[in-house]
């Protein structure tokens, strides 16, 4: 069984006790979280679509920690002109366990 699901802005296929590394969500470590823009739901091959979003379903998660992602480089260059520029960015992340998928 998975689902489709939107969150923070982005869509995840998540299934039962799978890890998930999502953009910053404003919860406590250890805690329960709810997303309920659930967008597609796959019980066994009996598939529900929403439209857009699926009504009463929901899939609960445990926030497991708060981290950042790897350090990405950002250099620019214009060849002949003595222009460098480099910069570096670490996303916020928070990692959540998926415990349950209510359709």
């Amino acid at each position: 069984m998975y689902a489709i699901v939107e969150i923070a802005g982005q869509q995840f296929k998540v299934e039962k006790d799978r890890k998930v590394y999502v953009h910053r969500l404003e919860a406590e470590e250890g805690a329960q979280v709810e997303f309920e823009k659930v967008m597609l739901v796959d019980e066994d091959g009996n598939v529900k679509i929403g439209t857009p979003l699926i009504e009463g379903a929901k899939v609960t998660a445990k926030v497991l920690a708060h981290l950042k992602g790897d350090k990405v480089i950002i250099f620019r260059k214009r060849r002949r002109k003595g222009y460098q520029k480099k910069r570096g960015h670490r996303q916020y992340l928070t990692q959540i366990q998926i415990e349950a998928i209510n359709a």
